[in-house]
């Protein structure tokens, strides 16, 4: 615990400078947090690599100078427009459910938590629109817009821990991404706060011919560039029927297959899950069906109850040419609604084991050749490690791989310099293969050193461009989405000094 003393004896030192009141004089004191267990919770999100360090008594990056809890839009601008005349670096945070490090303050930053702003704004029934401010709790909206009879369409797992404005920063997607689309599919308009204090209105329009698309430049910036103050989502009426299908697969290749083919035929499930043998086993472990094929598949046919009805017969037809049938019990669909936004490192965590997950964007044809060629160099790191995979998001074009990864207890400096290894072979392997290195946790600290294989150096020179244009003192959550940090900036959360 000498780091963690360390740093508690560090932030007893007064903040000298006047900053803490004149921020109260914004939000008022109750609302600028200066104390050691107040800003505690903010030093990390839920990224393991800091959840590594926090289990050995220390911190992934540095406490934040302070957290200050705006009330409302009016005072975001305020709060930005100081720390720029004082050049004070501001994270925006939302629950801290990121998992790649966007929120870890890497030096001297000012923690800016956007909860207050909880307010479903306005339903508009006719236009199927919902505007909702950024600091809501992501559960919150959903039970809001059902007790209207509607959804969001948007539902992570993180869905009770996160926030909307979360959802929009880190381009994220919900478990129903198939059907109604990530948040980018989602998001109409937005509300953001720029780095000088101006406020940008993107306004909520069905479709527009007038330039490039502002909306797109805040959302999945991760707080870089302007902060998410408000949104306007599409939002649908809660299905009459959710219809769901067990299947099972005699390989992943087969299952892969009937996915693609069910996209491309035009089919959209709210959801589509294929898990690899690693990941079916438990799942569907004892089901006959399971014994002479092993993959398991979590189909739901959602809408309309004859639409759903034709959609389920037509998927279950091409299911069947693939080789697949039905499990003949809904045990295992019935589990995973039943445990569809927890989360289960955590019993991992607490007995020493060394876990992570990563999700990349691969194309159909590399899909299955991918999953095997990334299981093989990640299992041959070490004895022990287990590997599975799942594929939960599926479009026309390829779909999300979504890998578990877990070292067994072991030495420290050699369990993280694996867990480094594991994430550089397999960020590498999918940029080879013409994927994208993520899919919707976005990109953060921890996959800054592969921003420029997924942008290219002339895209990530371009969106250091506008960086530098909208925030010349680097003040906006600087470090993160592989752009520059500031001068003495702590990236060990990085876990490579690359």
């Amino acid at each position: 615990m000498e780091l963690m003393r360390a740093a508690q004896d560090l932030a007893q030192v007064q903040d000298e400078s006047g900053l803490p009141g004149r921020l109260a004089a914004i939000c008022g004191t109750a609302n600028v947090l200066s104390g050691f267990a107040q800003r505690l919770p903010y030093a990390r999100d839920r990224l393991p690599f800091a959840t590594f360090a926090v289990r050995d008594g220390a911190l992934p990056g540095t406490l934040p100078r302070l957290v200050v809890r705006p009330a409302d839009e009016g005072e975001v601008a305020s709060i930005l427009r100081l720390a720029r005349a004082e050049d004070v670096p501001v994270i925006p945070f939302g629950a801290g459910s990121g998992v790649l490090g966007g929120a870890i303050p890497l030096g001297g930053e000012v923690t800016l938590d956007l909860k207050r702003l909880d307010r479903l704004l306005h339903l508009n029934e006719v236009n199927g629109l919902a505007t909702v401010q950024a600091g809501m709790n992501g559960g919150r909206f959903e039970v809001a817009l059902n007790d209207r009879g509607w959804t969001c369409g948007h539902l992570p797992q993180s869905l009770h821990m996160s926030t909307v404005g979360g959802w929009a920063a880190c381009r994220g997607a919900g478990q129903a991404s198939t059907r109604f689309g990530k948040i980018e599919d989602i998001v109409v308009g937005l509300r953001a706060v720029l780095p000088d204090g101006e406020v940008l209105e993107v306004r909520p329009v069905a479709r527009r011919s007038s330039g490039p698309s502002l909306r797109d430049l805040l959302v999945g910036s991760e707080g870089t560039l302007g902060v998410i103050t408000e949104v306007t989502l599409r939002i649908w009426r809660r299905p009459e029927v959710e219809l769901p299908a067990v299947l099972a697969f005699p390989s992943v290749a087969a299952g892969l297959d009937a996915a693609r083919r069910i996209l491309q035929g035009e089919l959209r499930p709210a959801v589509l899950r294929i898990y690899d043998e690693e990941e079916s086993a438990p799942r569907a472990g004892g089901l006959p069906a399971f014994g002479e094929r092993p993959v398991l598949g979590i189909f739901q046919f959602c809408g309309p109850r004859r639409l759903a009805d034709v959609e389920r017969e037509m998927a279950l037809e091409i299911v069947r040419e693939a080789g697949g049938i039905e499990a003949g019990s809904d045990a295992p669909y019935e589990h995973w609604l039943a445990h569809r936004y927890e989360s289960y490192s955590a019993k991992w965590q607490n007995a020493g084991h060394w876990m992570d997950t990563i999700e990349v964007t691969l194309p159909w044809d590399q899909l299955s050749e991918g999953h095997a060629a990334m299981r093989a160099a990640a299992l041959s790191l070490c004895d022990g490690m287990h590997f599975g995979a799942h594929w939960s998001h599926a479009y026309p074009e390829g779909a999300c791989q979504y890998m578990t990864l877990r070292l067994p207890p072991m030495e420290r400096d050699r369990a993280l310099r694996l867990h480094r290894e594991a994430w550089d072979r397999i960020q590498r392997m999918t940029l080879e293969r013409g994927g994208s290195i993520a899919h919707h946790h976005g990109a953060g600290l921890f996959r800054g050193p592969y921003m420029e294989g997924e942008l290219g150096t002339t895209g990530l020179r371009l969106l250091q461009a506008v960086k530098d244009a909208l925030d010349p003192g680097n003040l906006l959550n600087p470090g993160k989405l592989g752009l520059r940090p500031r001068a003495g900036a702590d990236l060990s959360a990085r876990g490579t000094d690359r």
